[in-house]
This record gives C-alpha cells, sequence and structure tokens, in this order.
C-alpha cells in the first residue's frame, strides 16, 4: 500500500528526490489510423483533436530527452510543484516537459541538459523553507 499523497508545496518541494532514467526518449506524432510503435515500451499516450502522440524510449532520434521522475507521491489537486520546478529549470534555460501520473510527476529535459537540470531539481529540494 503506498502512503497517502502529499499536497502542501513545502513537502512536495522536499520529498521530491528526483530520479534520473538511464535511457534517452522521443516524442512521436503518429500520423491517422497508424498504429502506436512498440506499444508495451511506450511510457505514455497522448490523444488530443490534433492527433496522438506517443514517448518512447528512443537511443536514436532527431529530438531525445531525459526523464525524470520526481520520487514524491504528490497529490493531484496539490498546487505549485509543476510551477517551482518549471521556474527553476526555466531560469537556467531548460525546457520542461511535464507528464503527471497518478503518483508521481515526469519531467521530459532535452538530453544534454539532464545532469544540469538533476543538479537544479536536488537544489531545489534541499532549500529551506518555511511553513507548509
Amino acid at each position: 500500500m503506498s502512503e497517502s499523497p502529499v499536497s502542501a508545496l513545502g513537502a512536495m518541494l522536499s520529498g521530491m528526490s528526483p530520479k534520473l532514467d538511464d535511457r534517452p526518449y522521443s516524442f512521436a506524432l503518429l500520423d491517422e489510423g497508424e498504429q502506436i510503435p512498440d506499444f508495451a515500451f511506450a511510457f505514455a499516450v497522448i490523444r488530443e483533436n490534433e492527433g496522438t502522440t506517443v514517448v518512447l524510449p528512443k537511443e536514436q532520434a532527431e529530438s531525445q530527452f531525459a526523464r525524470i521522475t520526481l520520487q514524491v507521491h504528490s497529490d493531484l489537486e496539490g498546487v505549485g510543484l509543476t510551477a517551482a520546478v518549471s521556474a527553476a529549470l526555466a531560469k537556467a534555460g531548460i525546457a520542461c516537459n511535464v507528464i503527471a501520473g497518478y503518483y508521481h510527476d515526469h519531467l521530459f529535459v532535452p538530453w544534454e541538459r539532464r545532469d544540469e537540470a538533476m543538479t537544479l531539481l536536488i537544489a531545489l529540494s534541499e532549500k529551506p523553507r518555511g511553513g507548509g
């Protein structure tokens, strides 16, 4: 049984414990009617009116992204975690695409900036803050 979700911003930030996946990922847009390639290996499938995006582990791709998972079980109704994380990365000029699962948030950052992103996220999680 998993612990209860965390909703207080300070607790979400201090409990992030970011974890870097060692595989690169790519985002691909499927053509209309195209089957999802390697569906068993797809990390995410996002269906929008304009098309279907799949996020797959991929060694060779035009754009590669690193997946960083925030280990805190953040409440889906918690406020501020995504904003704080994306603001810290944006300040350093690091693009960030977020996919939220039921238990964790997953950040996709440019592959070549993954170590810098991890350093920033760890510093953000260790930053002293007052209140909840």
